[in-house]
């Protein structure tokens, strides 16, 4: 995790919760209490359906506004927060296309390649064919087997 100014920061913890909304002054004060740094609507979701379907992931998380941590400061508006978004996605936008121009012509084998060779416990005969089906695209490695 980067904090301001670039900074790196190890051991933050994060709590995703559903989005698109934001929390409410008493579930941030929560989720403060509960030991988080960072709130966000995205990376556990997707995190977890990448790995289950043995595809790299990477974030790029980038902050919209300290909620209501800052006491001292004036509550939070949603035009601030679109217009931190907007510059937000200009520099995702020139981050992605930097990531993009220097990955390898061929990526080196991974251990998340494998990642579902142990993950399955259904037994291949109690496995649903319909549900097979449906699966295929994210796990037809492992079903088919």
């Amino acid at each position: 995790m980067l904090a301001a100014g670039g900074q790196s920061t190890l051991g933050a913890t994060y709590i995703a919760m559903e989005g698109p909304q934001f929390s409410t002054r008493a579930e941030s004060l929560l989720y403060r209490q509960w030991g988080a740094q960072v709130i966000g609507m995205t990376a556990i979701p997707e995190a977890k359906l990448a790995r289950e379907a043995e595809l790299p992931y990477a974030l790029i998380g980038m902050v919209t506004d300290y909620d209501c941590w800052r006491e001292s400061e004036a509550h939070v508006e949603v035009s601030e927060i679109i217009a931190q978004m907007a510059a937000n996605g200009a520099l995702a936008r020139a981050t992605v296309k930097a990531f993009v121009q220097g990955l390898p012509p061929v990526r080196d084998p991974s251990p998340l390649d494998t990642v579902l060779d142990y993950a399955l416990i259904t037994a291949p005969e109690a496995r649903d064919p319909a549900l097979l089906a449906k699966l295929d695209a994210v796990a037809g490695r492992v079903l088919k087997s």
